[in-house]
C-alpha cells in the first residue's frame, strides 16, 4: 500500500511570528536595563579618565621635576595636562575631550569652589591645594544618584585630590561603611 507522505522541510510561517514576538517580548525588557547599564559605564569611564589625567600629572610633575597642571575645563569632563618647561612655557602633556566616551556626565565641586577646576603637581608629587578637593561626577540623563537603598538608578562617583597628591576615585553613598575603601574620605 502507497502513501502519500509529505516531509516538512524548514520552518513555517507562523513559527518565524512566533520566534519574532517573542524575541521582540525580550529586547524590550531588556532595553531599560542596558541603559541605565550604559550610562552608569559613562559615569565610570569618565571618574577613571580624570583619575588617569591626575595620575599623568602628578607623575610627570615627578619625572620632569617642574609644575604640572591639570585643568578640569568645565561642567563636561573635557580635561588637560600641561607642563611649565621652561617657566611660562607651557608644553601640552595629554588632553581628553568629554566626547571620548562620556558624553552624558556632568562634573561639579561641591563648596564654593568652582569650574574650571586648576590641580598643580610640583616636583615632588604634591599639589597646590589647602585642603582635600572633590569632583563629583553625576549623569542627569540617566536620572537621580544612588544615595542609599531603592534612591536613585546612577552609580555617581567622586575622584578625590589630597594636599600631599594622593588621588582616589570613591563611592559618595553614605551607607557605605567606615573602612571600606570605596568610601569617600570626609
Amino acid at each position: 500500500m502507497l502513501m502519500n507522505r509529505r516531509h516538512a522541510a524548514g520552518v513555517t510561517l507562523i513559527e518565524i511570528m512566533i520566534a519574532l514576538v517573542v524575541m521582540g517580548i525580550l529586547i524590550a525588557l531588556g532595553v531599560p536595563a542596558f541603559s541605565a547599564f550604559m550610562q552608569n559605564a559613562q559615569i565610570r569611564d569618565a571618574a577613571e579618565s580624570i583619575q588617569n589625567g591626575l595620575q599623568i600629572a602628578r607623575s610627570e610633575a615627578v619625572k620632569r621635576n617642574v609644575p604640572v597642571t591639570f585643568t578640569l575645563n568645565g561642567p563636561n569632563t573635557t580635561w588637560t595636562v600641561a607642563a611649565a618647561n621652561p617657566p611660562g612655557a607651557d608644553i601640552m602633556v595629554q588632553a581628553r575631550e568629554a566626547s571620548e566616551g562620556s558624553p552624558n556626565v556632568e562634573a561639579s565641586v561641591p563648596g564654593p569652589g568652582a569650574l574650571p577646576v586648576i590641580i598643580v603637581f610640583d616636583g615632588l608629587g604634591k599639589t597646590n591645594l589647602t585642603e582635600l578637593a572633590t569632583i563629583e561626577l553625576t549623569n542627569p540623563t540617566g536620572g537621580a544618584c544612588d544615595t542609599g537603598p531603592s534612591t536613585g538608578n546612577m552609580r555617581c562617583l567622586n575622584v578625590t585630590v589630597a594636599v600631599g597628591g594622593q588621588i582616589k576615585m570613591c563611592d559618595p553613598r553614605p551607607d557605605i561603611p567606615v573602612g571600606d575603601t570605596r568610601k569617600c574620605p570626609s
